[in-house]
């Protein structure tokens, strides 16, 4: 088997450690029992020849296994679940719902989120991003109760943790500075229990280590 290499950074600001899509790539291979090895860059690689052949956004993370080369976290996590029972049900019905989820939770559930989370890093509080606000965490909380009542009497998406998971658990994740998964138990408990799998915690500590070993200097 090629050598499966990922993306990743070497260092970003605390806000987005723990955040940065190469997680969903690492959850995912951690889950299939798929081993990698990380290529770490820093901003200065994101819009050079070598990196924009990979990734031509220049973002993380970019998936090289052998002669093929995936971008998109959403697309790969899909590329390594179609070869893991641990990831995709082998039933036809159950397989074809984990990837409406999975859709769902890259589509619906995270729009709204990443733009609650970009106002959220802005630092006007003019009464034009206010009411932005107020319109995201509204668009938000339908998505949140549409996502309760499918896990309401249920541990996961389907009968099982499938790859639907992993990806909305980690969408979810960005909402980590606010209270809206808290507020709601079900989905509190279903991200605590996904977060919980020793492959996400490892996952999670492999994204970490060159944060740390990294970290900038305090001013």
């Amino acid at each position: 088997m090629s050598t499966i290499r990922v993306s990743a950074f070497r260092w970003v600001p605390p806000f987005a450690q723990g955040l940065v899509r190469d997680l969903r790539v690492r959850w995912a291979l951690e889950e299939a029992g798929l081993a990698y090895e990380e290529r770490l860059i820093g901003r200065e690689d994101q819009l050079s020849e070598a990196y924009l052949n990979l990734q031509p956004f220049g973002q993380v993370p970019a998936y090289e296994e052998g002669e093929l080369v995936l971008f998109e976290s959403g697309a790969i996590v899909l590329h390594i679940a179609e070869r893991s029972d641990a990831l995709m049900p082998s039933d036809p019905g159950a397989r074809a719902r984990t990837k409406t989820w999975m859709f769902a939770a890259l589509n619906t559930v995270e729009p709204p989120i990443m733009f609650l989370n970009m106002l959220d890093r802005r630092q006007d509080g003019d009464a034009a991003a206010k009411a932005l606000r107020l319109a995201a965490v509204g668009e938000i909380k339908k998505r949140l109760a549409s996502l309760r009542s499918r896990l309401d009497g249920r541990e996961y998406i389907e009968d099982r943790f499938t790859a639907a998971d992993l990806l909305m658990t980690t969408v979810l994740r960005i909402l980590r500075d606010t209270d809206l998964v808290a507020e709601i138990p079900v989905l509190e408990a279903y991200c605590q229990r996904c977060e919980a799998r020793p492959a996400f915690r490892k996952a999670l500590a492999g994204q970490m280590a060159p944060f740390i070993a990294n970290a900038q200097p305090k001013m």
